[in-house]
């Protein structure tokens, strides 16, 4: 069921005026980009600022997971008060593996392959394009785990099903 297991990891970008990270919460059962947060510094409020858009948007189902890796932006006091706030509980790998954050790791690696830029002349057109292929990663990306399907649609067909059984 969409919404209820969520991976969250941060990345970074390249642009001439310095880094530009981004941190994404992911669901994993539609693989859809429920929030998301770039910002130039990498701080927890990155972290919490990506879970709490995911929140926002009503794609979180109560009592979620949100799973994430040992990072100190994940276990900062801040954002574990936020999960707490938001009724979304915390999963951080085990120490040492690699395997716990495969999903983000793979999300992070087809956005750096597709997005086909290895630096930007500044964050805006950085931020620009990181948000444009978010956008058409939800609603185009085809998925062979979900029978050909976009991360959209496997959530629309879910919400359909829920409905008609209510």
């Amino acid at each position: 069921m969409p919404g209820l297991k969520l991976i969250g990891d941060i990345t970074c970008f390249a642009t001439r005026e310095g880094w530009l990270y981004l941190a994404t919460a992911v669901d994993l059962c539609s693989k859809e980009v429920v929030g998301y947060a770039i910002a130039p510094l990498m701080r927890a409020s990155l972290a919490i600022d990506a879970i709490t858009t995911a929140h926002r948007t009503g794609l979180v189902a109560g009592n979620a997971i949100m799973h994430t890796d040992r990072g100190s932006q994940y276990h900062a006091k801040a954002y574990r008060c936020v999960l707490r706030r938001l009724e979304i509980r915390q999963s951080t790998s085990r120490t040492g593996s690699c395997l716990d954050g495969a999903a983000a790791e793979s999300f992070f690696a087809t956005i750096k392959t597709e997005i086909g830029a290895d630096s930007w002349p500044d964050r805006a057109s950085a931020r620009r394009d990181i948000e444009d292929w978010i956008t058409a990663y939800n609603a185009r990306r085809l998925h062979s785990s979900l029978d050909y399907k976009t991360p959209i649609e496997v959530r629309t067909a879910w919400q359909e099903r829920i409905s008609m059984a209510a």
